[in-house]
C-alpha cells in the first residue's frame, strides 16, 4: 500500500493542442475530440428515481445517496454517472426562476461523488414537463425564456468543473407532443430544437468551462429514430446526441419475454444499434445511449447475457451503455435496479448483471475514427511522469510553462511551475502532506502544448 505522501499514476498521458483551451480561465478542458471524449467515457450507470424523484431525494423510495454507493459503482468498472434531476419545484417564479441553493448544493455535491471517483457525471433536466412544445408566439418564447434562466444557473454552478462534467438538456423531451414515441408533430420538433438552442447559448454564454463543455442533446421522447434524431440541432463542435433504447422492448419493459438469447434476438438487436448508429453518424456520430436496461421479472441469467451483449454491440458501435438504475431490486418486481442502495455497506444486489455489463464493454472493440479529432498532431513528446510525488518532465525547447494540479472539480489545488524554462529535464516534488486524500489532475503546458495526466493521492 503506497502511503498518502505518494501518488499513483491512474491513467496513460493524453498530448492534446492548448489551441483548444486557450480561452479556458479554469480547468483542465483537455481538448478530447467528441469520440475521443465518447471512448473514455466507456459505461455507465444511471442514479434513477432520486434527485428526479418527486417532491425530492427520497420520495419515491430510494435512500439518501452516498459516497460510498457511487464508490461500489465506480469499482465496478463504470466510468460514467448519469444524475438525472428534477427542478420543476425546486425553483421560483418568474421572471429569474431561482433555483433553491439547498437543491443546487446537493445536486453538485452528488456530481461531487462520481469526480471523487475520476468519473464522468452528466446532469440534466428531467421530468421538467413545464416545456410546452406545442407552444407557439409568444408562449414559446416564454418557454425559452424559463429554459434560459434555469440552464444558466446550472451552468455558473458547474462553471470551474473540469470536462468530466456534462450537461444534458431535458430528457426525453414529449410535454403535449403528438404521436411522443414517434418523433412528434414539425411544430412539436421546431419548439424542442429552438429550446435546445436557447439552453446551449445561455450556457456557452456563461464563458469559462462552459465554452466549449460537452453537452446532450436528445430528439422527441430520446427516440432512437430517423425523424426523432435528424433533428437535433447540432449547433457547435461540442454536442453530442442521447438516444434511449430499451431493445428489444417485451423483454427489456414488459418481462414479455422474460427470457433473451437465441440467435434473432441477437441480430435484432445488431440491426437496431447499425440503424441507429447510422443515423447519429449524420449528426456528427458520437452518442451516449442514456438508459436502457432490463427488469427484475425477467430470468437473471437471461438479464446478465443482455447485459453483456447489449454492452458490447452498443460499444462495438462507438457509443455510451448507460444501464437505467432506478432502485427496484426485488426480483419478480418492474424493477432496473442493480445496486442495492440500502445494504451496508452498498453492494451489487445484481453482481453477475454488474460483471456481464464490464465484461460486455471491455470486450467490444472501439475505434477512434478521424470524425472532429484534433487537426494538429503532437510532434514532441515531454515526457510528463511522477513516482513517489516527484514529477518529472522535459522540455524540447525553451518555453513557458506552467504545471498545475486541479481537483476534479476544475479547482487548482497547486501550481508547480509559472515561469521560463530552457530546454532540458525537470523535477517538481507534489505538496503531498498538504492535498487532501483523492483524485486529482495534472497538468503541463509548455509553449502551444498541453499535457494532462490523471493521479491518485492515497
Amino acid at each position: 500500500m503506497i502511503k498518502r505522501t505518494s501518488v499513483f499514476i491512474v491513467l496513460a498521458i493524453a498530448f492534446l493542442g492548448s489551441s483548444l483551451y486557450a480561452s479556458v480561465a479554469n480547468g483542465p478542458m483537455r481538448g478530447l475530440s467528441n469520440k475521443q471524449f465518447i471512448k473514455d467515457m466507456f459505461l455507465g450507470w444511471n442514479l434513477g428515481n432520486t434527485m428526479d424523484a418527486s417532491p425530492g431525494e427520497t420520495g419515491w423510495g430510494n435512500p439518501v445517496t452516498t459516497q460510498a454507493m457511487i464508490d461500489v459503482v465506480a469499482k465496478g468498472g463504470f466510468k460514467t454517472m448519469r444524475e438525472p434531476v428534477t427542478w420543476n419545484g425546486h425553483f421560483g417564479g418568474a421572471p429569474d426562476y431561482t433555483i433553491d441553493s439547498t437543491w443546487m448544493d446537493r445536486v453538485a455535491a452528488i456530481a461531487n461523488y462520481a469526480l471523487n471517483d475520476s468519473m464522468y457525471v452528466i446532469v440534466n433536466t428531467h421530468h421538467d414537463g413545464w416545456y410546452d412544445l406545442a407552444a407557439t408566439g409568444a408562449d414559446s418564447i416564454a418557454v425559452q425564456a424559463e429554459v434560459v434562466a434555469i440552464w444558466t444557473q446550472i451552468a455558473n454552478e458547474f462553471k470551474d468543473y473540469s470536462d468530466y462534467l456534462i450537461f444534458e438538456i431535458f430528457n426525453e423531451p414529449n410535454a403535449d407532443a403528438q404521436d411522443q414515441y414517434s418523433g412528434g408533430d414539425a411544430q412539436n420538433r421546431a419548439d424542442l430544437a429552438a429550446y435546445q438552442i436557447a439552453a446551449v447559448a445561455a450556457i456557452r454564454a456563461t464563458g469559462g468551462n462552459n465554452a466549449t463543455r460537452k453537452i446532450l442533446l436528445q430528439g422527441i421522447s430520446a427516440s432512437p429514430i430517423a425523424v426523432s434524431v435528424a433533428t437535433i440541432p447540432v449547433v457547435d463542435s461540442n454536442i453530442l446526441i442521447s438516444i434511449h433504447t430499451y431493445d428489444p422492448n417485451g423483454f427489456c419493459m414488459s418481462c414479455s419475454p422474460n427470457t433473451w438469447g437465441s440467435a434473432s434476438d441477437s441480430s435484432g438487436i445488431r440491426n437496431d444499434l447499425a440503424s441507429e448508429s447510422t443515423m447519429v453518424a449524420d449528426k456528427g456520430g458520437c452518442a451516449v445511449v442514456g438508459e436502457w436496461g432490463s427488469e427484475a421479472c425477467d430470468v437473471t441469467a437471461s438479464r446478465a447475457l443482455h447485459a453483456y451483449y447489449y454492452a458490447q454491440q452498443v460499444r462495438d458501435h462507438e457509443m455510451v451503455p448507460v444501464w437505467w438504475d432506478d432502485g427496484g431490486i426485488e426480483e419478480g418486481s418492474n424493477g432496473y435496479g442493480i445496486l442495492d442502495r440500502t445494504s451496508n455497506p452498498p453492494s451489487w444486489a445484481f453482481p453477475t448483471i454488474a460483471a456481464a455489463l464490464l465484461a460486455g464493454a471491455t470486450s467490444a472493440t472501439f475505434t477512434v475514427s478521424t470524425i472532429n479529432e484534433p487537426t494538429k498532431e503532437r510532434t514532441v513528446s515531454y515526457d510528463l511522469q511522477e513516482r513517489a510525488g516527484i514529477v518529472n518532465y522535459s522540455l524540447p525547447a525553451t518555453s513557458f510553462v506552467s504545471l498545475r494540479l486541479y481537483t476534479m472539480q476544475g479547482r487548482v489545488v497547486s501550481t508547480l511551475v509559472k515561469s521560463v524554462q530552457s530546454a532540458g529535464k525537470y523535477e517538481v516534488k507534489l505538496p503531498a502532506r498538504s492535498i487532501s486524500l483523492g483524485n486529482y489532475i495534472l497538468e503541463l503546458k509548455a509553449g502551444n502544448d498541453l499535457v494532462t495526466k490523471r493521479v491518485t493521492v492515497f
